[in-house]
């Protein structure tokens, strides 16, 4: 058979991931306060790019400063004598991300963009008046665990060697007040002998709180028992049984500890009369503050209007006017592909920034829609969602409504929480009426557990017996998982709890 080269015509469709599409896609999945930082970034990169000021804001002094830095940077060889561009251009012509509130689902915004129109710094301020200011008070109580551990060091009385050892294992304590360090590791690093690390970690576990720096709860523990004069024999091999105690195998723990059950529930019922996180009660590194990325609000005529966050969204501009003045000074192709690409990169951002805060507000409208009843009602009122239900009713596809939820909060006025927090698995109806929300269902479960006594624990079976009285049709294995999730204990389990007094 001949081998022959002929040209040959062929359909096909491929998506390629432009890097502006994969901007686009990078910026959804950001939360604002990400957003922010990741237009600073582009700001200090492109030279053409700077911060919409804001009236009165933070930023407007320093914006002129950036231009004029860009500017320097910019320079193109003006000795050359070559005549400026023009730069008749109206400013009013430059392109900003104004946030221009879209008509879906909210109210128009201020020139910031779509945003809260709640005064929020009438409500719970915490300023306080010159009169009540405590020095004292505030310092005590932002001193820290270390800190506290520091002082006690400085007093203890050890030689130069020892206030080593002593401060690494310092180091090497949690917040929790664990001493999270080995010892063998930190013998080694400081060049000392086993036993004298040994020796120190016992000297620093004489410090306050009691129970510091032990290296495991169970040592925590005993620590706490010795200072009571309470770890007896027994009490010691309860301690080392402490895995069949968190299993409430009564029986177990008698045979062991050689007492009677009665006996074992007192020691169980002393044991949580103990700290296991002895450095709890001092300041530690806060957790981060939720920003929310968008505000629900009620409205006087029972509405909600759902509004971005404009304090948290970043805005910027191109400086058409610099853009002329280095244009008409580039003299070699790459100067003029240079200034080309930065324009671009510019219009790009600020577009795929419009797009980003227009196509989050439709989103979380949409939700907000959906699930007014939770608005209403609260968390029984949940209706089942996934993000088909979404994509389809905002005409979007479900990875961009995956993307849009992501690590984004919104604030309402039932308290702040994830956007995915709103899609729910179904649970269906046991007369085949509307389905009912998981979180929903998890919520009744809690509240029929929480709600009751010692005489009348409910097991999984009687749990599956009420929910259907409410018209929930739900299998027992699906009770105990959500059960398991909102980590409450099996009957058998709360039984044990009742009757050491928990």
């Amino acid at each position: 058979m001949a081998l022959a080269h002929r040209l040959q015509l062929r359909q096909g469709q491929s998506l390629v991931m432009t890097p502006q599409l994969q901007q686009a896609i990078k910026l959804l999945q950001l939360s604002n306060v990400e957003l922010q930082e990741y237009v600073e970034t582009e700001i200090e990169r492109n030279p053409l790019l700077t911060r919409a000021e804001n009236e009165g804001g933070a930023d407007a002094p320093d914006a002129p400063d950036k231009v004029s830095e860009k500017r320097e940077e910019m320079r193109l060889d003006e000795a050359d004598g070559a005549a400026k561009a023009s730069s008749d251009l109206d400013a009013r012509s430059d392109d900003v991300y104004e946030n221009d509130s879209p008509s879906e689902g909210g109210d128009a915004g201020s020139q910031g963009g779509p945003s809260a129109q709640l005064d929020w710094s009438k409500a719970g301020s915490g300023k306080q008046r010159s009169e009540d200011f405590d020095l004292e008070s505030i310092t005590a109580e932002e001193k820290s665990l270390r800190d506290h551990l520091e002082d006690q060091l400085q007093i203890a009385g050890l030689i130069d060697a020892d206030r080593l050892i002593a401060a690494r294992l310092i180091e090497e304590t949690d917040e929790a007040g664990f001493m999270r360090g080995d010892v063998h590791e930190i013998a080694n690093a400081l060049g000392v002998e086993f036993e004298d690390v040994e020796a120190v970690l016992q000297t620093c576990q004489g410090f306050e709180p009691t129970g510091v720096m032990a290296r495991n709860i169970q040592e925590c523990l005993s620590l706490q028992l010795i200072e009571r004069d309470r770890f007896d024999p027994v009490m010691q091999k309860l301690m080392e049984n402490l895995e069949v105690a968190a299993r409430r195998d009564f029986k177990r723990l008698a045979e062991i500890c050689g007492v009677d059950q009665e006996d074992v529930i007192d020691m169980l019922a002393e044991l949580r009369t103990l700290t296991p996180r002895p450095g709890a009660a001092f300041a530690g590194d806060a957790a981060p503050a939720i920003t929310p990325d968008v505000f629900v609000r009620e409205m006087p005529n029972g509405t909600y209007s759902v509004e971005l966050n404009a304090d948290t969204l970043p805005r910027v501009l191109l400086d058409r006017t610099y853009y002329n003045e280095v244009s008409g000074l580039s003299k070699t192709d790459e100067e003029k592909t240079f200034i080309s690409e930065c324009q671009a990169n510019a219009n790009w951002l600020i577009k795929s920034l419009d797009q980003r805060a227009r196509t989050i507000l439709k989103v979380s409208s949409e939700i907000v829609r959906q699930q007014d009843g939770f608005f209403v009602s609260g968390v029984r009122a949940l209706r089942p969602l996934n993000l088909k239900t979404v994509a389809d009713a905002v005409e979007m596809h479900e990875s961009t409504v995956s993307r849009v939820t992501s690590n984004k909060y919104v604030s309402t006025p039932r308290g702040v929480f994830e956007l995915k927090y709103f899609f729910s698995a179904s649970i269906p109806s046991v007369q085949g009426g509307e389905s009912h929300s998981a979180e929903a269902v998890r919520h009744r479960i809690k509240e029929m557990i929480d709600t009751e006594n010692k005489d009348a624990v409910l097991s999984d079976d009687q749990i599956v017996e009420r929910l259907r009285a409410f018209g929930i049709d739900i299998a027992r294995r699906t009770v105990a998982k959500y059960r398991e999730s909102l980590r409450i204990p099996s009957s058998v389990e709360r039984r044990r709890i009742f009757a050491i007094g928990a």
